[in-house]
């Protein structure tokens, strides 16, 4: 059987809000500053959502199954899909997710062994740019496609009449935990992420690639091409229950002054100097 992979889409919400929440209804997408360790809050802006990035920063995107079956779910930065390198669709590699699992997508895959970092960087490095496709510069997007065979099972388990007690059996939550890998297993399965602390020594050899990174902070922000470090994975098989997704989470990303000059940001208040403000002289 040839393996099979994913790509990319929209998700909708009203108004303007911010929630420290993941994006996703099947698989919760979050977005990490590698380099102080927080997650990006996500803002909400007529039908769309946006965190902040800063120039110069690593960041990695968690992926949380939220279902007991295996879903398979291809990752696009910039419009690139971010493990065979090609401008995204669809059909294309992905990563599988066990029952529950999470995974970390840290970089441009370039092995089963290893990735380069996802770095924010001005549209002139971004890896996007640098491979002639700058036009989609500025999203994450995660397309979700769901088992052939649990799509099989679900149908035929409705179709049968069962007693009420084992209806109720069988809706109760799985236990959180990633479930053992049966033969056929789903095409790129996760491994277990790296650490997200990061040496010293690997901050000092990637410093070029990150003063180069934030060179032009007041443009756009896309993704660069960091420095390489381990994440192992494995290829294996994967059908699709359908030729699209069940689910395509989609996130915006810019620096803090482009999405306050948007208008998706409010703008930082102004501090107001107050002639008053004290009693008496303290020594300096």
């Amino acid at each position: 059987m040839k393996p099979m992979w994913l790509a990319l889409a929209v998700l909708a919400g009203l108004g303007w809000a911010v929630d420290a929440h993941a994006v996703g209804r099947l698989i919760d997408v979050n977005v990490i500053d590698r380099d102080t360790g927080m997650q990006l809050p996500v803002i909400r802006f007529h039908g769309q959502y946006y965190v902040v990035g800063e120039p110069g920063h690593r960041y990695r995107v968690d992926l949380q199954n939220q279902r007991n079956t295996r879903l398979l779910g291809v990752v696009s930065v910039d419009g690139v899909n971010a493990i065979s390198g090609d401008t995204a669709q669809w059909s294309q590699p992905g990563y599988a997710l066990d029952a529950y699992r999470h995974f970390s997508v840290l970089g441009w895959r370039k092995s089963e062994q290893q990735v380069a970092d996802f770095l924010f960087t001005d549209l002139g490095h971004s890896y996007a740019a640098l491979t002639g496709r700058p036009d989609n510069v500025g999203v994450i997007g995660v397309a979700v496609f769901r088992e052939r065979i649990a799509v099989e099972q679900e149908d035929a388990y409705r179709a049968e009449p069962q007693p009420q007690a084992i209806v109720r059996e069988r809706l109760q939550p799985a236990p959180k935990v990633a479930q053992a890998m049966p033969e056929a297993a789903p095409m790129s399965q996760a491994m277990p992420a790296p650490s997200i602390v990061e040496s010293q020594v690997a901050q000092a050899q990637d410093a070029p690639m990150r003063q180069r990174a934030g060179a032009d902070a007041g443009g756009p922000l896309g993704t660069g091409h960091g420095e390489r470090e381990d994440s192992v994975v494995r290829t294996v098989d994967f059908q699709r229950a359908s030729d699209s997704p069940d689910e395509v989470v989609t996130i915006y990303y810019d620096t803090r002054a482009r999405l306050v000059a948007r208008g998706i940001l409010p703008p930082a208040p102004v501090h107001t100097p107050q002639a008053f403000p004290g009693h008496y002289a303290p020594d300096p």
